[in-house]
């Protein structure tokens, strides 16, 4: 069976937010997200899409009948604040009992409920119920890089007014053919005009484009990297500052970036700049781009 971990609150927020044409949560075995508190503090306020853990006659926790968590990629439990494993408190016991029927590991969310709320306030909901079509609908926000810092946007997010102000975007960066359409935007837009090309030359850019997030994250002010879709030139862009602000290597932002967003690909000719950028911040090619996840 797959145990039991911990995780950041980001980690749930991220996996809330993942989409390819609709919202990953309109797949039934993508996330069973529990919330392992009494119905009272449930029915007052819980995290979106969240469901009520099942107990038994005595309050012990069960493992649901209507659900096949055995098949589901994420499970994720929270209570009000539990913070650490060693707590052992409601969400470490339900998420106990569903990791004896998991293939993968059930996940408890570091904090809790009042840590999550805080630092993502517009996912807190009192709804209880979700047709299919209301998460084929569900409008995912960027996915969180750094902490309350970094995001990562398609250009539908990006000219939203309500993920900006929730997210409280302070700069913006626009990795694409055009210039950004933001015309409610109170925040200073850089443009990098680049065509999401094999031959488009990102290489010459990549020292503003780190100058220009690096100045937001080390003011403390979010900071927002967008393209068309968000896939390719904005994860470019964003693998390119994490190589040059926390001096990783390409395989290594590769993969953290891949965690916050599991369909990110940059194209071939910028995956080939991105080594050439390794060269350059690393003063060494240390990453093989050759192999098959790249």
């Amino acid at each position: 069976m797959g145990g039991v971990m911990i995780c950041e609150p980001s980690v749930l927020y991220n996996m809330l937010n993942q989409y390819t044409n609709v919202s990953k949560l309109a797949d039934i075995n993508y996330l069973y997200l529990i919330d392992s508190r009494y119905k009272l503090d449930y029915n007052t306020g819980h995290i979106i899409t969240a469901k009520n853990a099942q107990r038994d006659s005595k309050g012990m926790f069960v493992v649901p009948e209507n659900v096949e968590v055995e098949s589901m990629r994420h499970i994720v439990v929270y209570d009000s604040d539990t913070s650490s494993l060693k707590d052992l408190g409601e969400a470490v016991r339900c998420a106990e009992v569903l990791a004896k029927v998991s293939l993968y590991p059930v996940l408890v969310v570091r904090g809790g409920y009042q840590k999550f709320s805080a630092l993502y306030p517009f996912f807190r909901s009192v709804k209880i119920m979700y047709t299919i079509m209301e998460l084929d609908n569900f409008e995912p926000y960027p996915v969180e890089i750094v902490v309350g810092l970094l995001y990562m946007a398609d250009h539908n997010q990006a000219r939203s007014p309500k993920m900006c102000e929730d997210l409280k975007i302070s700069g913006m960066l626009n990795v694409s053919s055009t210039a950004l359409d933001c015309e409610t935007a109170n925040h200073p837009i850089l443009d990098v005009c680049l065509a999401d090309s094999v031959t488009a030359d990102l290489f010459s850019s990549l020292k503003r484009i780190c100058v220009f997030i690096g100045s937001h994250v080390k003011k403390g002010s979010p900071v927002m990297v967008t393209s068309t879709h968000g896939i390719s030139r904005c994860s470019a862009a964003t693998i390119a500052f994490l190589m040059h602000h926390f001096k990783y290597s390409l395989e290594d932002a590769w993969k953290y970036l891949k965690k916050c967003k599991s369909n990110m690909r940059p194209n071939r000719g910028f995956v080939q700049q991105l080594s050439d950028w390794e060269l350059h911040t690393t003063g060494q090619r240390s990453t093989d781009i050759s192999e098959p996840n790249f």
